[in-house]
């Protein structure tokens, strides 16, 4: 479970994170309200389950109360990668004089915690990890005897943060790293964590994500569980029991089995740079043994997202036969019309495996305008980032 910033930052003041002074506001009235208490020059930051809020506009400085309120009205309701903007938090400008990273991630291969620091915050960290390697350490903990203060001395160190933040970041590892002990979490992350100009350490961002499994050991985190985003296409996918995550592409992916999606999500990638660099929109597993109605669930979803150009159906039939494949299309797309909905973006489907050449004739059979038959996964790949580039 992802939890949003002002959840983050509610577990990371119970462990005493240092944090900006903050107010959650659900109005534009309340955003102006909150402004007013805190005083001065605030920021306005749109509550998403998403990266990327900064750039697509949903995190703003605001002078005083009035510009609050006002950069508060255009933020909310904003669309956010299929997130639609209902709470913005309300925080106190910080003097930043520099920008770190800092998070722990389940290591799920070592059976332990993975330590990420950098003195190179502020930016995504796979752009820190590929343009300069050597800037991002890697600490492994043990899950039982965690993070000691030698140790946590020592990530700041190697990391390259300057000296004489290493006591007071060291201090925030620690209490991070009891975040992600006491709360079950399978990741916790700040970026950035910023040395004010008055020598303070703070977290100016938060990102957590709950272990589902666990949630019987904290009953009190059920409320974050009503998160009032059960419009979001990830909460209509969950609620639909499919396997969805929203990307920033333009090409939308269906598959069955986590690692033929994987892969089609890299053929889509590799194709995409002849087509302007585009990128998948998501990763969707139908899964093994799906029916036709959850295929046809899968293409309501991504064919409701505005970002999709083009959908790539990608199945090897096994358990899921092709043919149901077929069926669902054929459903998914009469349904979808009946409603109203727009059907006119194009669909490369690629069938192999069971019952391969009868789902291929269903298909042929109904004769959809915007389906497009490929034989081959590389083939239909550039079909696809063709389509979505057009």
């Amino acid at each position: 479970m992802d939890l949003y910033e002002y959840e983050a930052k509610q577990l990371f003041g119970d462990r005493g994170v240092p944090l900006a002074e903050r107010q959650l506001a659900a109005s534009p009235e309340q955003a102006e309200l909150s402004a007013a208490r805190l005083g001065g020059k605030v920021v306005v930051k749109a509550q998403v389950k998403a990266g990327g809020r900064g750039k697509a506009g949903g995190v703003q400085v605001a002078d005083d109360a009035a510009d609050a309120r006002a950069k508060a009205e255009r933020i909310l309701g904003m669309d956010i990668k299929g997130h639609t903007v209902h709470r913005v938090l309300i925080e106190e400008a910080s003097d930043i004089a520099e920008e770190y990273y800092a998070s722990f991630l389940l290591d799920r291969a070592n059976r332990s915690f993975l330590s990420i620091c950098s003195a190179e915050g502020g930016v995504e960290i796979e752009e820190v990890a590929e343009r300069r390697p050597e800037a991002v350490v890697r600490t492994p903990v043990d899950a039982q005897s965690g993070l000691d203060r030698d140790t946590a001395l020592a990530i700041c160190a190697e990391a390259g943060l300057p000296p004489q933040v290493h006591p007071p970041a060291a201090a925030v590892l620690q209490r991070l790293w009891e975040v992600a002990r006491e709360e079950d979490a399978t990741l916790v992350e700040v970026n950035p964590l910023v040395r004010t100009a008055d020598g303070r350490v703070l977290a100016l961002d938060g990102k957590v994500t709950l272990d589902d499994n666990a949630l019987d050991r904290h009953p009190e985190r059920v409320a974050f569980h009503d998160d009032g985003a059960s419009g979001s296409l990830e909460a209509r996918a969950e609620q639909k029991g499919l396997n969805y995550v929203k990307l920033d592409g333009r090409v939308g992916i269906i598959g069955n089995g986590a690692g033929l999606v994987m892969s089609t999500l890299d053929v889509v990638s590799y194709a995409g740079e002849a087509h302007g660099g585009v990128q998948p929109a998501n990763f969707l597993d139908i899964g093994g043994g799906a029916s036709a109605e959850v295929m046809a669930d899968g293409l309501e979803i991504i064919l409701g997202d505005a970002d999709v150009r083009s959908v790539f159906v990608n199945v090897f039939g096994g358990i899921t036969a092709c043919d149901a494949v077929a069926n669902g299309i054929v459903q998914a797309l009469e349904m979808l019309a009946a409603r109203g909905d727009d059907v006119s973006k194009p669909l490369v489907v690629r069938l192999d495996g069971n019952n391969a050449e009868l789902g291929r004739e269903i298909l042929t059979r109904a004769g959809h305008p915007a389906v497009v038959q490929a034989p081959t996964m590389d083939g239909a790949a550039a079909q696809a980032a063709e389509l979505a580039a057009k």
